[in-house]
């Protein structure tokens, strides 16, 4: 939890999206964290639009936007952009920061790095345990075939599992 802002980093992690093979941040999530409008965050980009390259921020196609709507689920009237969002990539917060100048934006900027880079250490060392185990099995197949049948039940039980959907159901 960052001390300063007194946020716990559940939330932020919790606006984190996977999209086109990024994680990302979209552009009212982040407005919010801000303490600024949408509108004004999207204006200040777009003034600034030499600075965000696709690498560091791009406009959501339709498909995603229909995709991301599909699982906000049911929208309140006036409550919700009817205008695709943009999504920002780490490189593009950090950019965002220098735009609005704020302390505010500042600070949130850097606990959503801070975020980010503890999102990166836990991918890391998931694999790394995944490599020891498979170098283990290499190793010890005869003596640990039972155990080793197990794990990897449960590798791929919470790999290839679906995630149960939250709301009514049809």
């Amino acid at each position: 939890m960052n001390k300063d802002l007194n946020l716990p980093d559940h939330i932020i992690t919790s606006k984190i999206y996977l999209i086109r093979n990024q994680k990302v941040m979209l552009d009212r999530d982040l407005a919010k964290l801000y303490g600024v409008e949408t509108k004004q965050l999207k204006r200040q980009v777009r003034r600034n639009l030499d600075r965000f390259p696709l690498s560091f921020m791009f406009e959501l196609n339709s498909k995603e936007f229909e995709n991301l709507r599909s699982q906000i689920g049911t929208l309140k009237r006036g409550s919700h952009s009817k205008y695709a969002p943009f999504a920002f990539t780490e490189h593009g917060i950090l950019m965002l920061s220098s735009i609005l100048n704020s302390k505010k934006a500042i600070s949130m900027s850097l606990h959503i790095i801070e975020t980010f880079i503890q999102l990166r250490k836990f991918a890391h060392n998931y694999d790394d345990l995944l490599k020891r185990i498979n170098q283990m099995k290499l190793k010890n197949s005869k003596k640990f075939n039972e155990i080793y049948k197990i794990l990897d039940k449960l590798i791929i039980e919470n790999v290839d599992k679906p995630r149960q959907k939250i709301g009514y159901k049809k």
